[in-house]
Order: C-alpha cells, then sequence, then structure tokens
C-alpha cells in the first residue's frame, strides 16, 4: 500500500515538474507571466478590500475596484515581462557592478514608469477627467515612487544577482504582493491628503 502512494506521488511531482517547466518555458512565458502579474494585482486588492471591510471602512464588496486593479495587472504584466528582458540585453551578467547598473536603470526609468501605467490606467478606467488624473499622480504618484525607491532596490538586488530571468517576474510579483495591497491603499484610501 505504502508503494501506491509513494508511486503516485512521484507521478503527481512529476506532472506538476513538468506544467511548471511549460508554464517558463520560452513559448508561453509571457502569458505566465501576465497572469502572475494579474493574480498579484486582485490578489493585493482583495486583502486590502477585506481589511476594509473588517474595520468597516467600507460596507460591501467593491467589484469593479478588483476588476479596474485586474486589468492593471493586464497592462503591466506584458511590459514587466519584456522590461526584464531589456534590462538584462542592455547590462548582461550578474556582478555587483552590474546589478548596481541594472538597479539604477531600474528605479530611474522603470519605476516612474510602472507608477503612470498604474494610476493613469486605473484613471482611464474609472472615466477619470485629465484634470482628475493629473491631481492622482501628484498625490499618489509621489508616495507610491517614494515608496518604490525606499524599499525596492534591496528586493531587485537579489532578483538581479541571483533569479534566472525567466522567474524574474514570479519574484518580483511574489516580492510585491505587499506593495499591490499598498498601491490599492494608496489609489482608494477615503481621507487621501494631498502630499
Amino acid at each position: 500500500m505504502t508503494n501506491v502512494f509513494i508511486g503516485a506521488r512521484k507521478r503527481i511531482y512529476h506532472k506538476v515538474v513538468s506544467g511548471v517547466q511549460l508554464l517558463f518555458s520560452r513559448k508561453y512565458l509571457l502569458l505566465t507571466n501576465t497572469a502572475i502579474s494579474i493574480t498579484s494585482a486582485a490578489g493585493g486588492d482583495s486583502v486590502q478590500q477585506l481589511y476594509e471591510l473588517s474595520i468597516q471602512r467600507q460596507q460591501t464588496w467593491n467589484r469593479d475596484r478588483t476588476l479596474h486593479i485586474s486589468i492593471t495587472g493586464l497592462i503591466l504584466g506584458p511590459p514587466s515581462h519584456y522590461w526584464y528582458h531589456l534590462i538584462d540585453y542592455l547590462f548582461p551578467g550578474s556582478s555587483i557592478r552590474v546589478v548596481v547598473k541594472k538597479l539604477l536603470f531600474d528605479q530611474t526609468i522603470g519605476t516612474p514608469i510602472g507608477v503612470f501605467l498604474f494610476l493613469s490606467s486605473l484613471g482611464i478606467l474609472e472615466n477619470s477627467s485629465v484634470d482628475k488624473m493629473l491631481t492622482e499622480y501628484k498625490n499618489c504618484g509621489k508616495t507610491l515612487l517614494l515608496s518604490e525607491w525606499l524599499i525596492w532596490p534591496p528586493i531587485q538586488a537579489i532578483n538581479f544577482a541571483f533569479i534566472p530571468l525567466k522567474f524574474r517576474v514570479l519574484f518580483d510579483n511574489s516580492a510585491s504582493f505587499g506593495f499591490d495591497i499598498y498601491y490599492s491603499y494608496i489609489k482608494y484610501r477615503t481621507d487621501k491628503v494631498s502630499d
């Protein structure tokens, strides 16, 4: 009987490994990275809304909000996929010097673009006026950028130094799940204050 369970466990393990290898193969990597980004964005907003419901800051689940945040994951997933390929193309290797170059490039160019895409895509999905979107970027964008610049460099240093290219979006989204919650909080907090 024990041999049956061991054999079944081995077959399941090999099927899971084969599935992961397929998902992270060249053929499906863009789709996989996009799905990871959507899932992370939706999960982050869901956790934030559950918290808001638990402290009664929010009375009902806002499905449109979760849908819009999920769509930002769809919008940001492909650029994230190509961003890591571009960085490796421009700065091949993983020496300390190269990792520092990758970090500087990522934080000075990639981070502002990512924050802008996040806020502007939500503004478009919510039918916000250009003036409202600019105000939102001014109020939320600065907070998000500063938070990214304070917390993200060590995480990206690990990503650039040790994580294989095909797993970087997965690592990024796993590490940034807390940031997805924070982004949702900053974007939808009810007591917004001009920064």
